[in-house]
């Protein structure tokens, strides 16, 4: 067994370099080219911030890049991460109408790649706070993805905001939890200075409940926000836990994200416990280090796993094994204390759904790393201890209103995983953006800008292409453009 860094430094490198390379200013003109700049657009409503999609990628195909730009930020301030994770083929590439006729939708993610990086990589400035400022301070609890996302819509509203984070580092999973090979911690960090730069104070290293007391807050801001997302990793309740070589795929991600690639110990052997897109994360970050076999056990069947079939499939072009129906029941460790093995069952999945034992079909698999990705535990033993009076649900995460992030304490908003359960980075900035025009509201101020709010395609079934003066129906809007496509090929 051999729990060690694998690989020379320049195969990590290309290993770990970014699944899709950046578009070359051609070929976004190119991709850009084929949207139909749908009026009524269905990649608007399945985009959780509401970018308006066939407007920035009208200005990349009018080479108006920083204007693209601008259209993505004043949406999603974390746009450029978006971008790289989000899972675009189940939200606005999903419901591209390209894909009904059977052709590929649009790279919308590239494209909003490629606009965003375009201002970052040259320090322009695209986004603006008011003159007038409102006088009032708003603290946010967290500066993960739904802080972040709360924080910069306030401030381009005119308040004053001080985040409160307890890692050494803003950004949340964005800094510390993204597979390296999707994102590179510097695009965290690039977005967070553009909030700063729009007034906001990140205060790093303090935990509220610790250095500073959540009743303090109330008294001294005027309104507060909770993002403060998931607790740690679930534990197996195992024996053998304790054991070395055995942790929370989470930590195993942040301690890629934390030390230099070349430094990063991992096994010859590695067994992820379950199969979510974080287990996905895990397994095929361990290939890449350096693993020479990578197993993902999960208790129930293929088909009832969760995490995404595209990532399921990267994960399998790694050279990725899975184990279905198949649950852990003992972690075995050596005389020294190191992890050697895991113990499985065999399991069946009977009418109702409930999982039932196997007799007689235990097995063992070596393994010298265990990784657990069984998810995260809910933050309600500390939401109980800051804020008594705050009601939870019966899962243990903050009970809100969906439309404002408002809690039942009416000066407390909340957004993100502590709210929801655990979602996509892009629904944790969607949140944070809805709950900082609750709290606009609450504060008794006015003059929020209306974002653009389309029906899929209206009860008409009308859409309107960018460059036509009259509405036309989306079926003849597409006809018009598949007929030329054929006639000039």
């Amino acid at each position: 067994m051999n729990l060690s860094a694998k690989l020379p430094a320049q195969v990590l490198a290309e290993n770990m370099a970014e699944l899709q390379p950046a578009y070359t200013p051609q070929e976004a003109a190119v991709e850009a080219s084929r949207c139909l700049f749908c009026f009524d657009a269905p990649c608007i409503m399945a985009c959780p911030t509401g970018i308006d999609i066939p407007s920035f990628i009208k200005k990349i195909e009018t080479d108006n890049v920083i204007g693209s730009a601008r259209t993505i930020l004043s949406a999603n301030i974390l746009g450029a991460s978006c971008a790289r994770v989000c899972p675009t083929e189940v939200l606005c590439e999903g419901a591209c109408v390209m894909v009904d006729r059977q052709r590929d939708p649009i790279k919308i993610g590239r494209l909003q790649r490629f606009a965003t990086d375009y201002v970052y990589d040259r320090g322009l400035e695209v986004l603006k706070t008011p003159a007038h400022k409102s006088g009032k301070r708003i603290a946010v609890i967290g500066a993960g993805p739904a802080g972040l996302g709360c924080a910069a819509e306030l401030a381009q509203l005119g308040h004053s905001v001080v985040i409160f984070e307890r890692k050494p580092l803003p950004g949340g999973l964005n800094t510390y939890g993204i597979a390296y090979y999707k994102m590179k911690p510097e695009t965290s960090l690039q977005e967070i200075a553009m909030v700063e730069r729009l007034g906001v104070e990140i205060r790093c290293g303090i935990e509220v409940g610790q250095q500073i007391s959540a009743a303090r807050l109330q008294q001294e801001f005027d309104a507060l926000f909770l993002g403060i997302g998931l607790g740690t990793g679930q534990a197996l309740g195992m024996p053998g836990e304790e054991l070395h070589g055995v942790k929370d795929a989470l930590d195993f991600i942040e301690e890629i994200h934390s030390k230099p690639l070349p430094e990063v110990a991992v096994g010859d052997s590695v067994i992820v416990i379950g199969c979510g897109n974080t287990a996905i994360d895990a397994v095929t970050q361990a290939k890449r280090l350096g693993a020479k076999k990578g197993i993902v056990a999960y208790r129930r069947s293929e088909t009832e796993m969760s995490a995404y079939h595209f990532e399921y499939e990267l994960a399998q072009r790694d050279g990725a094994i899975f184990y279905f129906n198949v649950t852990p029941i003992e972690l075995v460790g050596d005389k020294a204390g190191q992890v050697c093995a895991v113990k499985f069952v065999r399991t069946k999945t009977g009418d109702h759904g409930q999982l039932t034992f196997i007799p007689g079909s235990e097995f063992t698999e070596p393994a010298d790393m265990v990784l657990k990705a069984v998810g995260q535990s809910k933050q309600s033993a500390w939401l109980t201890e800051n804020f008594p009076a705050l009601r939870l649900d019966k899962r243990g995460v903050v009970e809100r209103d969906p439309a404002t992030g408002q809690t039942s304490l009416p000066h407390l908003f909340a957004g993100g995983d502590c709210a929801n359960g655990g979602r996509e980075v892009v629904n944790a900035v969607g949140e944070g953006k809805k709950a900082a025009r609750g709290i606009h509201t609450f504060l008794g101020q006015s003059g929020i800008p209306l974002a653009r709010q389309p029906s899929r395609l209206g009860v008409n079934g009308e859409a309107r292409c960018s460059g036509l003066e009259a509405p036309i129906r989306a079926h003849e809007l597409e006809k018009l453009y598949f007929s030329e496509a054929k006639q000039y090929g």
